[in-house]
């Protein structure tokens, strides 16, 4: 057994311990609570620090850690093109798993250690497996034309992608599927992935460009479908509705973003029982609006918290998201009690683990469950406040002291355990190839992938232990 004590334990499940300890044993949790009446083993003293559950980050595009800084301030057509285009020019494969290892490398940092990635290149299931973390990969599928070729086409594509890519799964890091938009996927192809059996994601309600489309079949979406040849048409009340109409609200997906949805939306996705990732940086940074998070929380939805992608968002951590989701939901509602600390708190970790299907395993401190533990320092000056509100409104932006997957030690005094300085090097030479590339773009603003990368070659061995 390893005991870990702490001046704060926040089970989140529970109220706050004080001068408390964490038992783990054979990756589990076996105790929690004071530190007199845990059982006896080896001591790992944090001392004035908050030990928490792992944070969880419930959207996030690992591959796309590169583009970090490269893509402010553009409306959001462009910004997808400018992306699709960059991609297309500069990453590899090899380049896309750079980027998703140091996306992991940069979550442990934050104490995050568990991701639900959605991913084109397929590279984010191997990365996560090889750093050690916990995670689910939504492999992404795209077709925006209707005929039934393509989207055959588009199903078998996916079907070969998966079947690479499950000799990789583990008790930690599994498989699912992500049917990107309303704006890249079609009505029927949507239809098809709500049949798949398989965890699924989308990205939903995230823009006004996205409901003029498949309200009206209008906005700069449509205008670049028709462009390609591609029929529009309105298609539904709301992106919401679409999915109800199409079945994918019945499969219980997991809903990115939802900014844009309303009372009768919100209603659907109750009855449902999907859940929501609210992405609020995200959100912010590219001019989407505020998710209506306290309605979806009164309605009985589950609730989880994302960093979306360095492309947009530039950072990942948790801590931050938390902060900027309960200050925006104040500002919103011009109400301080709008989202507390304590609820943001849960959005980055049993939100996350609900939302996952994942709450049986992690995102409290209970006996029984995976010992996925992370511990920040406590902010100076703090006395005998509320540690909950600390972590939310003081401590974004710190480096995590400890991080566990399953018991198994990621982060010890706030030294990473895992990492490769040739990975780093690597990283910021592509990053400057993006960078020139973005610099020089003058391709067509299209909204639409590249067409699908070859098979995935067998992954490379296992990074070094630091």
């Amino acid at each position: 057994m390893t005991r870990y004590h702490a001046r704060w334990v926040v089970p989140v499940s529970a109220p706050p311990i004080r001068d408390a300890t964490v038992v783990e044993h054979e990756g589990k949790i076996v105790y929690v609570g004071p530190r007199a009446g845990a059982p006896p083993g080896p001591d790992h003293e944090l001392g004035e620090a908050i030990l928490l559950p792992g944070l969880i980050n419930a959207h996030t595009h690992l591959e796309l850690t590169l583009f970090r800084g490269l893509l402010d301030a553009v409306p959001f057509r462009e910004w997808i093109a400018r992306l699709q285009g960059a991609k297309a020019a500069v990453m590899t494969r090899d380049r896309f798993f750079d980027a998703a290892r140091l996306g992991i490398v940069e979550g442990l940092r934050a104490g995050i250690t568990t991701y639900a990635d959605t991913c084109d290149s397929g590279v984010a299931l191997d990365a996560m497996r090889q750093l050690g973390v916990r995670g689910i990969m939504y492999q992404e599928v795209f077709c925006p034309w209707p005929d039934a070729a393509r989207v055959r086409d588009a199903a078998a594509d996916l079907r070969a992608k998966l079947a690479a890519l499950e000799p990789l799964e583990t008790d930690l890091v599994r498989l699912g599927i992500s049917p990107h938009a309303p704006y890249t996927v079609s009505d029927p192809l949507f239809a098809l992935a709500a049949r798949a059996g398989r965890p699924l994601a989308v990205h939903i309600a995230e823009s006004d460009a996205e409901s003029r489309l498949v309200r009206d079949g209008t906005g700069p979406f449509a205008d670049a479908l028709l462009a390609r040849g591609i029929p529009v048409a309105p298609r539904a009340r709301s992106p919401i509705a679409l999915l109800r109409a199409l079945g994918v609200l019945d499969a219980h997906p997991l809903l990115i973003h939802a900014v844009n949805v309303d009372a009768t939306d919100i209603e659907a996705i109750a009855a449902s029982h999907a859940s929501v990732v609210h992405c609020p940086i995200s959100n912010a940074k590219l001019g989407h609006g505020i998710a209506p998070v306290a309605e979806l929380m009164a309605a009985g939805i589950t609730v989880a918290l994302g960093s979306d992608s360095m492309a947009s968002n530039d950072r990942m951590d948790l801590l931050e998201e938390s902060r900027a989701a309960a200050l925006a939901q104040r500002a919103r509602r011009t109400c301080p009690g709008a989202l507390s600390g304590r609820d943001a708190l849960t959005l980055a970790t049993l939100g996350g683990a609900r939302a996952l299907g994942l709450e049986s395993r992690v995102g409290s401190l209970e006996a029984g469950k995976d010992a996925d533990l992370a511990a920040f320092s406590l902010p100076p000056g703090f006395g005998g406040g509320d540690p909950e509100t600390a972590l939310v409104f003081a401590l974004g932006g710190s480096p995590a002291r400890l991080v566990t997957v399953k018991g198994v030690p990621r982060v010890i005094d706030a030294r990473l355990l895992v990492g490769d300085d040739a990975l780093l090097r690597r990283g910021h030479e592509t990053a400057a190839l993006l960078a020139a590339h973005l610099r020089g773009d003058v391709s067509t603003l299209d909204p639409l992938p590249p067409p699908p990368p070859p098979p995935l070659p067998p992954p490379p061995p296992p990074l070094a232990q630091a």
